[in-house]
């Protein structure tokens, strides 16, 4: 059996930047237990497989250790896969996931995602966050998909240094960590340990939750933000009154076929 397979840099301009996703298109869906396999071979953050169906296509992503139900760079990873190499002819996508239907559209500014809003509610940090924190005092912090905390400054969000064994002890996906940028309207670093991805690079899903805190923060409904990770990556967000749209460009790695022996 042979599995096409496209490695992409999501939310980047040039290679070697934002955050790498696989993208495997299949004729039909393969046991998850091989699917899993593909994920923790790829050894990326996620991999995304889609399978095409009548008004679209079914997506499902996978870290190296789970599935998850929502992730936005290997969504853009996939439209930019499918726009550019396999021929879709409308300039709009339609997915459907764990997490209900998801729109992708081909425009001047590059990809949209049209992503749900993802609800918090401000909480007291756990000891295990506070702890990971490493001596930083957060501003103040929330509960969503993924704790997050606000924290003074640009500056304290880069010298952040993690202790990721006390997060692994956290009940909820990951810690997005966030301060107002120095020159875009927010920054933020993200950090899923339990799902074997210590920071990620460029997160999607976790502007679904940043972007409506910093529009009702900062009282404006369009933002820049910026990834501070290693490879950093910047997403143009914009909340509607229950969705996000979230819009960056993808750029291609490499092209290849997966190897499997038939069962």
């Amino acid at each position: 059996m042979q599995i096409r397979i496209f490695q992409v840099d999501a939310f980047a301009t040039q290679a070697f930047s934002g955050n790498p996703a696989a993208v495997c298109p299949l004729s039909y869906w393969l046991d998850d237990k091989l699917l899993q396999q593909i994920a923790m071979e790829n050894n990326l953050s996620e991999t995304a497989f889609l399978v095409a169906n009548k008004s679209g296509f079914d997506i499902r992503w996978f870290t190296p250790t789970e599935e998850v139900d929502l992730c936005g760079h290997a969504t853009l990873a996939a439209a930019h896969v499918l726009f550019t190499h396999l021929g879709h002819p409308q300039q709009q996508l339609r997915f459907y996931s764990n997490s209900g239907e998801l729109w992708v559209t081909r425009n001047d500014q590059g990809l949209t995602l049209d992503f749900p809003q993802v609800e918090q509610q401000a909480v007291e940090p756990p000891k295990a966050l506070l702890k990971g924190l490493n001596g930083i005092v957060p501003k103040q912090t929330f509960a969503g998909m993924d704790y997050l905390v606000e924290l003074e400054s640009e500056q304290q969000l880069l010298a952040l240094t993690p202790d990721f064994a006390a997060w692994e002890l956290l009940d909820y996906r990951g810690v997005i960590v966030t301060a107002k940028g120095d020159k875009c309207d927010f920054v933020s670093r993200c950090f899923y340990p339990e799902l074997g991805v210590k920071e990620d690079p460029v997160t999607g899903s976790a502007h679904c939750q940043l972007a409506p805190f910093w529009a009702n923060k900062l009282d404006k409904s369009i933002l820049v933000a910026k990834q501070l990770s290693t490879r950093g990556g910047d997403i143009i967000c914009e909340v509607t009154a229950q969705r996000v749209l979230l819009t960056g460009h993808a750029v291609d790695y490499l092209q290849g076929n997966i190897w499997l022996e038939e069962a």
